[in-house]
Formats: structure tokens, sequence, C-alpha cells
């Protein structure tokens, strides 16, 4: 019989629930969902029936029913070990990974090092509940780790603890609150992709192909349609696809995305790692008002870069600019003063105490950005021709990736004056104490305390800010 209660005495508190292992990441040891067993075991089967199926036929169902039976039980034997013993965990600010059955293989990575983190969900990963993990690292295209079939929960728990050790936080800090700031409108997002020349142009000859074919009946016209319906596949599906259910905002851990259609991704920048930014604005765009921003960012290369270049596909052009001033902050690049050269092609190029500037471009206006303290290189070169015209171009290098600023084609003695310009103002703007890492913990570029997440001492603003305007359209 349970005791009974004492009239006048509070009830007992109820029975806290025991936390689930996965609930505190920062300790224990991970694995992939075992689902990635069977995917495997099906993989190998699949491939083993369509290559040597065929070629087995000739001895009879039964020896290729056995041989599959063998195939299935061999393949389970090797990718049952295999996923036990590839595990991964946090051990203080170190992520670590082992990997590999028959070649044992361990990491170890210092989170300092981190460079982006990105939540991928695949289609057939959306239907069972899983997700992967990317962390990208400073250290070149074959760096980045992948964690697999992830529970989708566990995954943005380790995410959000990887982030709070990379800031210089406890892996068991709450996570960053965020500030919306832009949500993709689906209309805007079908208008601008067909509002383009190459699309427009390539929907009309399309037309006009198939118009032929339906009056001559010449086979001829549906040769010719099908390089239109793939490129159109390419350029026009797959952005529409991609960037479907758009929407960005802001936290102290940096600027966060979320899109997709069938791969739902969620990717997060940390502050200081987008090396450079441009605007690009097609001709048809402008006059819709609105622009496409892309970054290069540190840590992704390769085929990454361009995955990842992209920070805002479609938006009007001031929500765009104002993305450019909170991802560098304490600037505005709408107010640096240009310089206009109206020889050959028209651009313009300027530099203030912040950022570098050039706008060039007559068809398709490119406006590239560049923060001072991060310019790698700078080259003044004037080829034979420019030479005689007395002419010179001032490059201004940055980590690869879309944005190649430069100030094209401009009077000897003014490039050298640009060059002196940018040297002196790259030198007073760097801080040799301010580097990317730990960005919570440590005072920024300017020699203001860094701000801090919620239950941390602190300022509790983000290093990107909220936005200074209203919240995202």
């Amino acid at each position: 019989m349970p005791p009974q209660q004492v009239r006048g005495t509070p009830p007992p508190p109820p029975p806290r629930p025991r936390p689930r292992p996965e609930d505190d990441v920062t300790t224990g040891v991970f694995r992939a969902h075992w689902l990635i067993i069977p995917f495997q075991v099906l993989a190998v089967t699949l491939v083993f029936a369509a290559l040597v199926g065929p070629i087995l036929t000739q001895f009879g169902f039964a020896w290729v029913l056995v041989l599959a039976v063998a195939v299935v039980f061999g393949s389970l034997a090797y990718a049952l070990p295999a996923w036990w013993y590839g595990s991964f965990g946090l051990r203080e600010d170190h992520l670590v990974v082992h990997s590999g059955l028959i070649r044992r293989s361990s990491r170890e990575i210092p989170l300092s090092r981190l460079q982006a983190v990105d939540v991928v969900q695949p289609l057939l990963m959306q239907v069972f509940g899983l997700a992967e993990l990317r962390i990208e690292l400073a250290g070149g295209d074959g760096s980045a780790i992948r964690l697999r079939c992830l529970r989708r929960k566990l995954a943005e728990k380790l995410r959000a603890a990887v982030l709070a050790h990379a800031a210089g936080l406890s892996g068991r800090s709450p996570e960053a609150p965020e500030w919306p700031f832009y949500r993709l409108p689906f209309l805007l997002l079908l208008g601008a992709l067909t509002f383009r020349v190459p699309v427009l142009l390539s929907f009309v000859l399309l037309l006009l192909l198939l118009t032929a074919f339906a009056v001559f009946l010449e086979p001829g016209a549906l040769g010719g349609a099908v390089p239109l319906v793939l490129g159109l596949l390419r350029y026009y599906w797959g952005p529409l696809a991609r960037y479907t259910d758009f929407y960005a905002s802001l936290s102290s851990d940096g600027l966060r995305l979320r899109y997709g259609m069938f791969q739902r991704r969620m990717q997060t920048v940390p502050p200081g790692r987008v090396q450079a930014v441009r605007v690009v604005e097609p001709l048809l765009w402008r006059a819709l008002g609105v622009a496409r921003v892309e970054a290069t960012v540190a840590g992704y290369a390769g085929a990454r870069q361009g995955d990842s270049a992209d920070l805002l596909p479609v938006a009007p052009r001031g929500r765009a600019f104002t993305l450019v001033n909170e991802v560098f902050p304490d600037s505005d690049a709408a107010v640096v003063p240009l310089v206009v050269n109206r020889r050959l092609l028209a651009n313009a190029a300027g530099v203030d105490e912040r950022l570098f500037v050039s706008v060039r471009g007559l068809f398709c206006r490119v406006t590239e950005i560049v923060p001072v303290e991060r310019m790698q290189t700078l080259r003044l070169s004037s080829g034979p021709f420019a030479q005689l015209r007395g002419r010179a171009t001032i490059d201004v290098d940055t980590p690869p990736g879309p944005v190649a600023a430069r100030a094209w084609d401009r009077e000897a003695g003014e490039a050298r004056r640009f060059l002196d310009a940018l040297v002196e103002r790259a030198r007073r703007a760097r801080v040799p104490s301010a580097g990317t890492e730990r960005w919570a913990t440590r005072s920024t570029m300017h020699g203001e305390s860094a701000p801090r997440r919620d239950g941390e001492e602190g300022p509790e603003s983000p290093t990107i800010g909220a936005p200074k305007d209203t919240p995202g359209t």
C-alpha cells in the first residue's frame, strides 16, 4: 500500500525522467543510426544483381540465388562491425572520429579550426527522420567531416555543441537564439528564375522547335529540343528545387540558412568566415529591383564552394545590401565613395576604412565587396597595350570563390595611389590577435567586447547583430 499523504503537506514532486544518452552530446560515444546497415546491404545486393546476375543466369537460377544469399550475408558480416567501430564523440573542444574495419582510422579535430557547419537531409533521410552533419574545417578539400545517418535531433544537438566549442564556450551552452532576416517568397523565386535572358530565349527556341515538329513532322526538331530541355532542367528546375522554402536568420553563431525541396539543408556560417561578397544584378532583374548575394566562404573547397556560395538567391536590392552590412559589421557598402572609369567598359572602384568595393558590368551589374583586413594579396598589372596607353589594373586577391575584385584599366598614377591607399588601410585594419576562432570569448577586431550566448556572461547582442531594420521581409 502506498503511504498516505499527511493532511496539509504539499504533494511530493513527480520523479524526474531519466535523461536519454543523446540529451547530452558532450559526453559519451555515438554512432550512425542502425538503419545504415540494411541500406548498405541492400545497395551491395542490388549492384550484384544488376552487374553479375545477368552473367550468372546461364548457369541457372539456383546459382544466382545461392550467390545472392552469400552476398547478403557477406555484406552484413562487414557492415555490422564496421558500423560498431565507426564511432565519434566530443572530447572537450575536440571532435574525435573513429572509422574503418580492416584499416582503422582515428581523427582528432580541434574545433577552433571549424569554418562552417551544415545539417543536410536528402529526401530518403527525411522519410526516416535522419540527417547528415557536415563540418567544414580549415585545411583544404580533404579536411571536411561527414557524419552520416544520424537522428535529426542528435545532428542538431551536435551542431549546437560544435558551434559552442568553436566559439570558445561550453558544449552544454544553450543554442544561440536567432533573429529572422529574410524569407524568400516562392512566387518571387519562380519569377526571378524565369525572368532571365538565357531562360527566356531557351523557352522561345524550344517552342519554335516544337512548333516546327508539329507542323512539318521533322524529327530533327526533336533532336534539337533535347539539349534545350536538359539545359532548362539544369538552370531552371535545379535552382527552383534547391531554394524552395528559403529562410535566412541571424544569430551569435553566425548566419543561418535553411532551404531545399528534396534535400533539406541547414547551413551555418560562423562570424568572420565570409571573406568577400558580390551582389549580382542581371539586366532583367534590375527592372524587378532584385539581386543575388554570393560569397567566398572560408573552409569550403572545390565543388562545395559553389554549392554554398549563395547567401541570398533572390532578394530585394536593399535587403541584399543589408545582409552585406550584417556580414561585415560596422560597415556600409552603399556609401563607399566610388571613382568611375568611363574608358572602354564602364566600371567603378572605391575604398574606405572598412571595405574595398568595385562595380562592373553593363548588362549584368556585379558589385564586389572585400573587407580591407581580409585582402590576401594586392597586384598591380599592366599588359603591353595597357602600358602604351598608360593604364594599369589593381587585383584584390581573396581565397578561391566567386568573388574576383579588381579596379579595371586605371590611369597608371591613379592606380599606384590606389594601391598605396589599400596597403595602408589593410595594415591599419589588421589586428594580430583578432582571428576568426573562439569568436564568443575574445574581443572583436575593433577592441569591443564580443557577445555571448544566453546563460553566459557578457553582452547579449549577436556578433553579426540583430537586424538593424525591421525583421525579414
